[in-house]
C-alpha cells in the first residue's frame, strides 16, 4: 500500500463499488468518489479489477485526484483491508464476476457497498442477481446507483427505482446520467470535477449528490 498522505483517523471505513457485470459505470463510480471524498477526506482507492481499468485512468493524469492508488487483486492481501490505517475511506473497485476470489474477500470487509447499474431491464436483472446472491448473505449495508441514465428519458430510471423498491432492494435517490463528458474526463485521467466541457459540471453534481447521499446513510446507522 502506498504511504498515506494524513494522520490517522480513528475509523477507517470501506465502501466497495461492485456488480458481476462489466460495463455498467463501476470504475467511473469508483472514481469520482473517490474524487468527490477525497476533497474533505484521506481517500485510497484500491483497484482490485485485474483489467486495471482504474490504474489506467489515474496512470493517464497530468495532476493529481487528491487520493492514492493502490493495484492489488490477490485475494489473501485483500482479505486485509480492515487493518489499513491512515486513510478515513478506502474505496475498492472490484471485477466483473460474482465467483472472484478477490471480490469474496473484499465483501465482507466492507463497512459500505455501492451498486451501479444502468436501468435497463436486462442490467436490472444481472443487478438483482447480484444482489441475492453476493449482498444479501454477507448483510453488509449496501444501495443501488443508477448509472447511464439517459437524460432525455427520466421514466425509465424512475421505474427503474421503483421496481427494485418493490423488492425490497434499497437504491440511491440520486442517478448517474449518461454524459460523454465521463468518457472524456477518463481519457484525459480526470475526475470529472476536473474537467472542463460540455456537461461537465451536470455530470459533477450528479457525484456530489450521490457522495452527500451516502455520507448521510452513515450518519444514521
Amino acid at each position: 500500500m502506498p504511504k498515506p498522505r494524513s494522520t490517522t483517523p480513528t475509523h477507517t471505513k470501506i465502501l466497495v463499488v461492485l456488480n458481476g457485470k462489466g460495463g455498467v459505470g463501476k470504475t467511473t463510480t469508483a472514481i469520482n468518489l473517490a474524487a468527490t471524498f477525497a476533497e474533505k477526506n484521506s481517500v485510497l482507492l484500491v483497484d482490485a479489477d485485474p483489467q486495471g481499468s482504474a490504474t489506467w485512468w489515474v496512470e493517464r493524469s497530468s495532476e493529481r485526484m487528491g487520493f492514492d492508488l493502490a493495484q492489488e487483486t490477490d485475494p489473501t492481501v485483500l482479505d486485509r483491508l480492515r487493518t489499513v490505517k491512515d486513510y478515513t475511506l478506502v474505496i475498492v473497485d472490484t471485477p466483473p464476476a460474482l465467483a472472484s476470489d478477490a471480490l469474496a474477500a473484499v465483501i465482507p470487509a466492507a463497512d459500505y457497498l455501492v451498486l451501479p447499474t444502468p436501468p435497463a431491464p436486462m442490467d436490472l436483472a444481472a443487478l438483482i442477481e447480484t444482489v441475492k446472491v453476493a449482498v444479501i448473505p454477507v448483510g453488509v449495508a449496501y444501495r443501488v446507483l443508477l448509472t447511464r441514465v439517459d437524460p432525455r428519458s427520466l421514466n425509465e430510471a424512475l421505474e427503474a427505482q421503483n421496481t427494485l423498491m418493490e423488492l425490497g432492494i434499497p437504491a440511491c435517490n440520486a442517478f448517474v446520467r449518461a454524459y460523454k463528458a465521463h468518457e472524456r474526463a477518463a481519457l484525459e485521467g480526470l475526475a470529472i470535477s476536473q474537467w472542463r466541457g460540455k456537461n461537465a459540471r451536470e455530470a459533477e453534481a450528479d457525484y456530489r449528490r450521490i457522495a452527500d447521499e451516502i455520507q448521510r446513510d452513515w450518519r444514521t446507522k
